[in-house]
């Protein structure tokens, strides 16, 4: 490949890009039209730097990434781990802190402890399937929900709920609570494994320098760097 190839970027939609961008303008890789609100593009471009950038819905970041569409992609642990794609993961970018969870009302506390086979809601049904089928050796039910899940106990779905919990406020206010932690979640960099062999020195120039700015983040405002969002 010529050293004027491309390197391509896929950028989860919301939060993440604009952070994500953040982090890149900080290391010396800007790309101001992204802040356009007007731009209807749908890929922007630093020729400059030979970069380009787009954005995706998480869900399809590894996608794009595996396939070679991006060359590096930022998403979402909780993506990584539903899509199971074959890409390297190099980096934990730090921010986008939460939880995994299985939620639920008080009462089903004690259907987890004696492993009785209930029903479980979620939007990530193989995340939810590994966990109580491969770490807690319990049979559950799992019901595939697209919308709101903690809807699911409360209507009388399911028992309980497999979801992302930030701060837990929407659980409270729907008298639900964390009854369990899978997994802590953040957002993570992740690259195509031919384009880690073939733009190497490129690409381990890029997580360098974003590993440097996290560390100095890090000994500079270390109560950012711990723990889940706040409300």
């Amino acid at each position: 490949m010529g050293e004027n190839r491309y390197l391509t970027f896929a950028l989860t939609k919301g939060r993440l890009a604009g952070q994500t961008m953040s982090l890149l303008e900080q290391i010396g890789i800007p790309c101001e039209k992204m802040t356009e609100k007007d731009s209807r593009r749908l890929v922007f471009v630093n020729e400059e730097l030979s970069l380009k950038f787009f954005l995706a819905k998480g869900p399809d970041v590894p996608t794009y990434v595996e396939y070679g569409a991006a060359d590096i992609g930022v998403v979402g642990k909780d993506e990584l781990l539903e899509e199971g794609r074959r890409v390297y993961e190099v980096l934990d970018l730090g921010f986008g802190r939460c939880r995994m969870c299985v939620c639920g009302p008080e009462k089903a506390r004690e259907l987890l402890k004696h492993h009785e086979r209930i029903r479980v809601a979620t939007k990530y049904p193989v995340i939810a399937k590994d966990y109580f089928y491969n770490r807690k050796h319990q049979t559950v039910d799992i019901i595939k929900l697209n919308g709101s899940v903690e809807l699911g106990p409360i209507v009388g779905l399911s028992d309980v709920i497999v979801d992302i919990v930030e701060t837990g406020s929407t659980l409270r206010e729907n008298g639900l609570e964390v009854l369990e932690e899978i997994c802590p979640l953040s957002a993570r960099m992740i690259v195509n494994r031919v384009s880690m062999q073939m733009e190497n020195e490129r690409i381990k120039d890029i997580i360098l320098r974003l590993r440097r700015l996290l560390e100095q983040t890090a000994q500079d405002f270390p109560q950012d760097q711990t723990g889940e969002k706040k409300a």
